[in-house]
């Protein structure tokens, strides 16, 4: 995983842009595996953690009107998780996860391992992805910083391209 969050870290330093995290059920893993990455103080530039709804409220702004219809889990509040991140950093890229890595908390709609990841940049456009992971809680959880951390690699790809394309 160093390995990718060092990808990551390399495109992030080459466009000079910075990345903020929202995490919930990671419990800043995310965080943690980018700052293992030496120098990573030069691309990475704070990390959420936001394990209750309450702290996704107050600080990510994330509208109490949403986790009440849509859940803690869901694709609006892993949105609202990435535009908050954005608007209370100085961040240009950020990323948000939010699930139930288990053993509990899970229901029908939701079962444990469901995960929600939503990755954007300033004035750009979010992305949000729904997976079914599978596993114990760390198992869960240790997937869910992959596939953050792969995210933001597919998004800043994705502006390589376009800038390649200017």
């Amino acid at each position: 995983m160093d390995v990718l969050a060092a990808q990551v870290g390399a495109i992030l330093k080459a466009h000079g842009m910075m990345l903020a995290t929202a995490e919930s059920c990671t419990g800043g893993g995310v965080a943690q595996t980018i700052t293992e990455v030496a120098g990573s103080s030069t691309w990475f530039e704070r990390g959420f953690v936001t394990y209750s709804n309450l702290s996704k409220q107050q600080m990510l702004g994330v509208r109490e009107a949403t986790l009440k219809k849509h859940g803690a889990v869901s694709e609006m509040t892993a949105r609202e998780m990435v535009a908050g991140a954005l608007q209370h950093s100085a961040a240009q890229v950020a990323l948000a996860v939010s699930g139930i890595a288990g053993p509990d908390g899970g229901t029908a709609d939701k079962p444990v391992g469901t995960v929600w990841f939503a990755w954007g940049t300033k004035g750009g456009e979010v992305y949000a992805q729904r997976h079914q992971l599978n596993g114990n809680r760390a198992k869960v959880r240790a997937q869910a910083v992959h596939i953050a951390l792969q995210g933001v690699l597919n998004l800043l790809n994705k502006l390589t391209e376009i800038a390649r394309k200017l």
